[in-house]
């Protein structure tokens, strides 16, 4: 019981935090005006990659993306770890 609780409390504070977004698609959210014009305009001038998704994945967003992969690959290595059978 106190687990279903603590679900439906974490969901409405998830719901109440969401309600505040831009609605999707909105070609004027932040998003769409700020960061992406920047991105588009200025990806190839300062890091010469041609492709503008690798360089924001791999130079602007370097840490992230990095860290990203470990938390996947510890993720992975603990249902390896949870799963695996031992032989006795």
């Amino acid at each position: 019981m106190l687990a279903l609780l603590a679900s439906l409390v974490t969901g409405a504070i998830l719901l109440y935090g969401v309600s505040d977004f831009a609605p999707w698609g909105d070609p004027g959210s932040p998003a769409s005006t700020h960061v992406s014009s920047y991105y588009i305009k200025n990806t190839v001038a300062e890091t010469h990659v041609p492709n503008i998704v690798t360089a924001v994945l791999g130079d602007y967003r370097g840490y992230d993306t990095m860290f990203e992969t470990v938390v996947i690959f510890c993720a992975g290595m603990a249902v390896v770890c949870v799963l695996r059978r031992s032989k006795q």
